[in-house]
């Protein structure tokens, strides 16, 4: 979204993470701006009972958690690494000066957050559906649709079942079962245990 050499020259840092490692955690107050050169970083929260409800998962080149810069209000998530994980950390005072004096890149923040909140609704939208088989192809036609090639079996879901199931608040039992099912009737194929649709 930002070029690195644009965030290092109003002070952005890199830090790097171990896989697990909390980058922050729900209830804290938002401090900086945070870009991922590299690795996987994911958005979630636990229930009372302890199971994981993953918010979103992002990778090289995304933003996250920059919504919450332009509230005073705590993060209502966690951010944790998948893997080692490369990010370049500006503070919010910081980033909040690079908007002012760069007003293209504001554009493309503003267009990112309307991405993403166009994505919640999807998702919000997902969770209302009963049958698991909806629920699994609207995640994966929304995954999709940021690869450019459409056809059949071409683009490989980036994501585990149990990382799909903690998306879409179903059982890893059920979504091992649907994706099978999907196989059956050609909606997408499963190559050495990895998912392309």
């Amino acid at each position: 979204m930002i070029t690195e050499d644009l965030l290092l020259s109003y002070g952005a840092e890199i830090k790097n993470y171990k896989a697990n490692e909390i980058i922050f955690r729900e209830g804290e107050f938002s401090l900086y701006y945070f870009q991922i050169l590299k690795g996987k970083i994911k958005l979630n929260n636990y229930t009372e009972d302890g199971k994981e409800f993953i918010q979103n998962i992002f990778s090289d080149g995304h933003s996250f958690g920059e919504s919450i810069l332009f509230v005073d209000k705590p993060y209502p998530m966690n951010a944790i690494a998948l893997n080692p994980s490369s990010v370049l950390r500006l503070p919010k005072p910081d980033f909040l000066n690079l908007l002012k004096e760069n007003p293209d890149i504001s554009l493309s923040i503003y267009h990112c957050l309307a991405d993403r909140m166009y994505h919640k609704y999807i998702m919000f939208y997902n969770l209302s559906f009963q049958n698991p088989t909806s629920k699994l192809r609207l995640l994966m036609d929304y995954l999709k649709s940021y690869h450019e090639d459409k056809i059949p079996y071409s683009f490989q879901i980036p994501l585990t079942r149990q990382q799909l199931a903690s998306l879409t608040g179903l059982r890893v039992e059920t979504v091992i079962r649907v994706i099978k099912n999907m196989e059956k009737e050609n909606v997408l194929k499963i190559v050495n245990r990895k998912i392309f649709y």
